[in-house]
């Protein structure tokens, strides 16, 4: 997994896999969630957002399939 810079108020880091578009974010609270199928175009946009928490909850937190942690 290659791991992407974001600076954010929720998100302390994000890991993605070119392989299998899996990616895995790691919230500053602690959780991590992980997620499939998703493209890296998705991934750069959240990071490069003014806002990578709500581009998280607005693209990507509904839109992907979860998987279990």
């Amino acid at each position: 997994m290659q791991q992407f810079p974001v600076q954010s108020r929720i998100i302390k880091g994000v890991f993605f896999s070119q392989e299998d578009g899996q990616l895995r974010i790691w919230f500053k609270n602690g959780e991590i969630r992980n997620f499939t199928g998703v493209p890296e175009s998705e991934v750069v946009a959240m990071c490069e957002a003014k806002s990578p928490g709500q581009h998280y909850i607005d693209r990507i937190r509904k839109q992907f399939q979860r998987l279990a942690a």
